[in-house]
């Protein structure tokens, strides 16, 4: 081999140190291509490991989506240090005796134990009363309304007049109507089952397509119950608001939510939004204090005011606390903590003193420690990941909006009242299973919306089921 001079050394040396310059580069390429790669990953990962760790008592989801390895429940609330049972001033319910009983049956004593005496004449020194409370059997009552027709003198020929609703040869009266409708639309029993129910209750032939038509007039007598009820929203001081799915006509469709401690308004669209919102028609001319879960729809209506659900807040919260419990940083987790902890401790302060709004002292004690919280939790060097920084940053932009109800008495601090008249469509599909047609949908929501109003103001269902099915349905009047 012949010897390389001093020069092609050189060379040579310059050739493999920009060989190796390349390589290196493609090597530092590669690398931040997997550090990014593996960034994306963890994220992903943890994203992951938060739906896994998701449950009823740490997010939206229903109970029922928890299986069989649900936790333990939990209350979000803490202890009222209150003996568990009936409080002072609760009313119990009993069965009590009463005065005039139906029928009396006397047992008297056969004869004398100790000298068999007969002892019909014998002095009654005491009675013990025993009543059972039973029902008799049931029947169905016919009602023949007979129609004369009648020739004059004169030669005309006049014809009576049956009684307003009495239109067919046969056809069921105004109470077995309600309890049609109460068994379905009430009590959730499916077409069939209701037709069963009634067939064997009464005795008498129920068929799917009676409980159908039933329940479909019934609804179709409702659209002045349901613009009075409208209208009473729209001119509320504060108003609870929520959707959720019901599955109709074998689509996804939503159930609409409006309702204060006096009225309820329930309404089935095929969107969740604002198109619905708007067809609704509460929302859109509503002026007071919308109170709802932070969903962005929501916050278009800018001619209402806005307070946010606390319990939506308080199981976001948890969950934050639940994924980094076995977290070697405290951070990760402690600013929940304390965020829902000031929550709490207004709550408390407004039902200790119902009516009265928290006092400012002490409401800015309460809010300093949630800003300094998420102060610490937002820092660029926190441990938080996106969904849990997003969480912080939503309640750090709607604090004021979560804190309405400490300001104003009027403002309840969960948005319980509107996800419990929803929660009657999911008692509904897990019993009887999906609307067949989205019409069904808008009949259940006219139904409840006026059996949940009817039972704020007092009257039992079936009375007030009654008077619809005598196609007089009780109305709030206008405000």
């Amino acid at each position: 081999m012949e010897e390389m001079t001093a020069a092609e050394l050189i060379a040579m040396v310059i050739a493999l140190q920009s060989e190796l310059k390349e390589m290196r580069a493609a090597y530092d390429l590669r690398i931040a291509e997997l550090e990014t790669e593996n960034k994306a990953l963890k994220i992903r990962v943890n994203e992951l490991e938060t739906q896994l760790r998701a449950n009823s008592r740490n997010s939206s989801k229903p109970p029922s989506s928890d299986g069989l390895g649900k936790p333990p429940p939990r209350s979000l609330r803490r202890p009222s240090h209150r003996k568990p049972g009936g409080q002072p001033g609760h009313e119990g319910t009993t069965l009590d005796q009463v005065a005039d009983p139906d029928q009396i049956i006397r047992h008297e004593p056969a004869g004398c134990g100790r000298c068999g005496s007969d002892l019909a004449d014998a002095e009654q020194v005491g009675c013990s009363r025993r009543q059972v409370f039973d029902i008799p059997p049931i029947t169905v009552r016919v009602v023949e309304h007979q129609v004369i027709t009648r020739r004059c003198a004169c030669g005309r020929i006049c014809k009576g007049d049956p009684p307003a609703g009495v239109l067919a040869a046969t056809q069921y009266g105004p109470k077995a109507l309600a309890i049609i409708v109460y068994l379905f639309m009430g009590q959730f029993l499916s077409k069939k089952r209701t037709a069963i129910a009634l067939s064997e209750l009464f005795g008498t032939p129920v068929s799917t397509g009676t409980v159908a038509t039933a329940t479909a007039r019934a609804a179709a007598d409702l659209d002045q119950f349901i613009s009075q009820v409208t209208a009473q929203l729209i001119a509320s001081p504060v108003v609870n608001f929520d959707e959720t799915g019901l599955r109709s006509d074998g689509r996804l469709t939503w159930l609409h939510s409006a309702s204060t401690d006096k009225f309820s308004l329930l309404f089935s669209h095929r969107r969740r939004g604002v198109a619905a919102m708007n067809d609704m028609a509460v929302l859109p001319t509503f002026t007071g204090i919308a109170v709802h879960d932070a969903w962005a729809p929501y916050d278009t209506y800018t001619n209402a005011s806005h307070a946010l659900c606390n319990s939506h807040a308080l199981r976001e919260l948890q969950a934050v606390t639940d994924h980094h419990a076995t977290s070697d940083n405290p951070s990760a987790w402690c600013w929940a903590d304390q965020v829902s902890n000031a929550l709490l401790a207004l709550n408390h302060t407004i039902t200790a003193n119902p009516g009265h709004p928290v006092d400012p002292a002490t409401l800015d004690q309460h809010t300093t420690r949630i800003k300094d919280a998420i102060a610490a939790a937002t820092h660029p060097d926190g441990a938080l990941g996106r969904k849990h920084r997003a969480l912080a940053r939503r309640i750090s932009r709607r604090l004021a909006d979560y804190l309405t109800f400490a300001r104003n008495p009027q403002v309840p601090f969960t948005n319980n009242g509107a996800e419990q008249n929803v929660r009657m469509a999911k008692i509904r599909q897990k019993i009887s299973g999906t609307m067949r047609t989205l019409t069904g949908a808008q009949n259940f929501a006219k139904l409840r919306s006026y059996i949940q109003t009817t039972a704020k103001h007092g009257h039992p269902m079936l009375i007030a089921l009654t008077q619809l099915t005598s196609r007089n349905p009780w109305l709030p009047g206008y405000p």
